[in-house]
């Protein structure tokens, strides 16, 4: 898999008169974004390293926040809002499944049948599986439960085979 910068959140606030800013956080559990070090943060110059001095833990949904090294004023963690904030593959664990989610976008899904329904958009956490928005001639919503709807992945040929009817209006 390629080493290529993956966005795990956003600074979307400013905190404080010192500098600190507000991060929501697209990592579960979402402290995790904390521990990925250093921070890609897209700035108006382009992609910059940056370093996390401290953090507080969230008071509720997803934001934290953090004190970037170099950051030290209001004006300049006002400069970061709206950036985002990625890291590179290379800095995540390895996951027990083999991959992760973004590993994911962009395949190309094929029923059974050999019928191509499109390609995987996003992925979607919903209360009881994970969901695939599968795009091509029609929008395909389909869980990601492996043996069941989801019957292979297939890294080298970006292709994941699935049971699902190919659905005719």
């Amino acid at each position: 898999m390629e080493n290529k910068p993956l966005i795990v959140g956003r600074i979307n606030g400013v905190f404080g008169v010192k500098g600190w800013v507000k991060v929501f956080s697209f990592t579960d559990p979402i402290g995790n974004i904390v521990s990925y070090q250093p921070w890609q943060v897209k700035t108006a110059q382009g992609w910059q390293a940056m370093k996390v001095c401290e953090s507080q833990a969230p008071q509720g949904g997803k934001a934290i926040t953090v004190h970037l090294e170099g950051i030290n004023t209001r004006e300049q963690a006002r400069d970061l809002m709206g950036a985002d904030i990625a890291i590179f593959r290379d800095q995540l664990p390895d996951d027990q499944t083999g991959f992760y989610w973004h590993d994911l976008v962009g395949m190309t899904v094929e029923n059974r049948d050999g019928h191509c329904l499109g390609q995987i958009k996003e992925l979607v956490e919903t209360g009881a599986h994970d969901v695939m928005r599968v795009s091509g001639e029609q929008t395909y919503l389909i869980p990601f439960v492996m043996d069941v709807y989801v019957l292979s992945v297939d890294f080298e040929q970006k292709m994941i085979l699935v049971d699902w009817p190919l659905e005719q209006d």
